[in-house]
């Protein structure tokens, strides 16, 4: 396995590990994408497009191709409602936000976008989809863009767009964008609509909307905020310099909440934030190493938590435990809602990816509840959670959203903010912050031991290695256990999970390619103990090394 921790993970930054913003966006305007190199191509991802403008592959062309190719596909499938436009703290999301808007002006999209000087949440976008279509039901249906690399480096720029239910655009719509972003793309943006915009509220390009207002009202019909005031519990709150940062102050004013924003900086360059496992900024709240300035920090408060810059994940800091594993945060918070929610369908099912813990199948199992898993990706979650097919859904990779507390929907993206008050609500309500929930959880339906490690892999290792077949994995052994199933495709949907996942008697691995960044991933959980588990991943890595091997001859 090729996982290296650098030695100043964990680290304050330094100068020179700062990115220059002004030669960023600089690069944004000047460099030209060449449409003939893979990397430098339109690619949607789990969520949308990422990249970086210094690569080639986050510039403005890609942002008028791809956005010109939203407006083909909205016109396609009669989408005629407006657009909500949002944008997070990234350098590069305000020059992609002009860059649209040109696009989108020259096309006759009303777009709505927040007040100037405030950034989006991801959820608030979702939420605002989802209001509009409901209010004017069976009328023109909204839709949205929200510009954001979510966890990803400083240097990172992202775009994606959400469906009139309010989440991801699904596989089909993904690759029709993609496919006509790049033809756009390859014919060097010529058939691309545009005008220049300068001032879009004063031009008339885009209406104003308030998402953080409509957001904070509508919060007490998903968390019992009421408790958490009753409660006098001390939260803590670091927004890691994102787009909710306004928006803890105005949840702390409406709730009358104790709570403290630890950080309330925005700086593009994320100089407050410690190094992540490789020595990079990332904005990741799963990580240990991302997190340790609200760790370090958790013995002042009753529970604490934090948001990634799109504000779609979450970590939970508590003092019992420090910074809640997100598999364990996701047990207990499956556990107490299924518990809590006496109003949500009986017939609706928890969601859940692949690589997520198991324990919550036990919680499901233990509350009556069926699972549905899916590949990594909320996509798969947004049309069942808008239909209330789903009560739930939630990723490894401490994303999650679930319905409002009378059953009805809530947002079909992730939502880190909602997910940040119910830890309080928990430890509000059930007299033990989420640490203990856990120990209590795991003493009733057994014990896992669960991980994920990131490792470097090429573009052309990650493309082996998201196109594994099951036969290449026959006849293996896990830790000297026989494999007793093979997986690529998910149990749920049956779509293929982008990967493989090996299940043994005693614990289960999978490995799959990051759908944005230059490493994959090694996930594995044990039945058994820690040790068990370390061996779990040290075997799996072996066994991805070896299959992406095969990628260089």
């Amino acid at each position: 396995m090729t996982t290296r921790i650098s030695p100043r993970a964990g680290e304050p930054a330094r100068e020179e590990d700062l990115i220059d913003v002004s030669a960023l966006r600089g690069a944004y305007f000047s460099l030209i994408p060449n449409s003939e190199e893979p990397q430098q191509r339109v690619r949607f991802g789990t969520s949308g497009h990422r990249g970086s403008s210094l690569d080639g592959s986050f510039n403005e062309r890609h942002i008028w191709a791809i956005t010109q190719a939203i407006c083909d596909y909205r016109k396609r499938a009669g989408t005629t409602g407006p657009l909500f436009l949002g944008i997070d703290t990234h350098a590069l999301s305000l020059p992609a936000r002009t860059s649209a808007l040109e696009v989108l002006a020259a096309n006759g999209v009303d777009v709505r976008v927040a007040p100037s000087g405030q950034f989006t949440p991801t959820p608030a976008v979702s939420l605002a989809i989802l209001d509009f279509n409901r209010m004017h039901a069976p009328g023109p249906l909204a839709d949205g863009i929200i510009v954001t690399p979510s966890h990803n480096p400083p240097r990172d720029g992202g775009f994606k767009y959400n469906l009139p239910h309010g989440g991801p655009a699904d596989s089909h719509a993904a690759s029709v964008i993609e496919e006509l972003a790049n033809q756009h793309l390859a014919e060097h943006c010529k058939r691309v609509r545009r005008i220049e915009v300068t001032r879009p509220l004063a031009s008339g390009a885009a209406r104003p909307y308030d998402f953080l207002q409509r957001y904070v009202v509508a919060l007490s019909h998903v968390i019992d905020l009421q408790a958490i005031r009753d409660s006098g519990l001390r939260i803590g709150v670091d927004p890691m310099g994102g787009a909710g940062v306004m928006y803890w102050e105005a949840i702390a004013d409406r709730y009358r909440l104790p709570l403290t924003v630890v950080n309330a900086n925005i700086d593009p360059t994320f100089s407050f934030m410690p190094l992540d496992w490789d020595g990079q900024i990332r904005m990741d709240p799963s990580s240990a190493f991302a997190m340790q300035a609200l760790t370090r920090q958790c013995s002042l408060f009753d529970v604490a938590f934090a948001c990634d810059t799109d504000h779609d994940r979450h970590g939970v800091v508590c003092p019992s435990s420090g910074l809640l594993p997100p598999n364990h945060f996701l047990s207990v918070a499956t556990d107490y809602l299924l518990m809590h929610r006496p109003q949500w369908p009986m017939a609706a099912a928890v969601g859940k990816t692949v690589v997520t813990t198991s324990m919550i199948d036990r919680v499901a199992q233990a509350r009556d509840r069926r699972i549905l898993e899916t590949p990594v990706g909320f996509k798969w979650f947004a049309q069942g959670l808008y239909d209330r097919e789903l009560a739930m859904a939630c990723e490894e990779s401490a994303g999650a959203s679930f319905l409002r507390r009378d059953g009805s929907v809530w947002t079909t993206e992730k939502d880190g903010i909602v997910a940040g008050l119910l830890a309080a609500e928990i430890t509000a309500r059930a007299g033990a912050d989420p640490g203990l929930y856990y120990r209590t959880l795991s003493a009733t339906l057994g014990s896992t031991w669960s991980d994920r490690i990131d490792a470097p892999a090429t573009r052309h290792q990650r493309a082996r290695l998201s196109n594994a077949k099951a036969e290449d994995f026959q006849r293996l052994m896990l830790v000297g256990d026989e494999i007793t199933q093979v997986q690529t495709r998910a149990q749920g949907n049956d779509q293929p999970i982008g990967g493989v996942k090996l299940t043994s008697r005693r614990g289960w691995v999978a490995m799959r390619p990051s759908g944005t960044e230059d490493v994959y991933k090694i996930y594995g959980e044990s039945f058994e103990s820690n040790e068990h588990l370390q061996k779990l991943l040290c075997d799996a890595g072996s066994i991805a090394d070896r299959s992406m091997a095969d990628a260089n001859r």
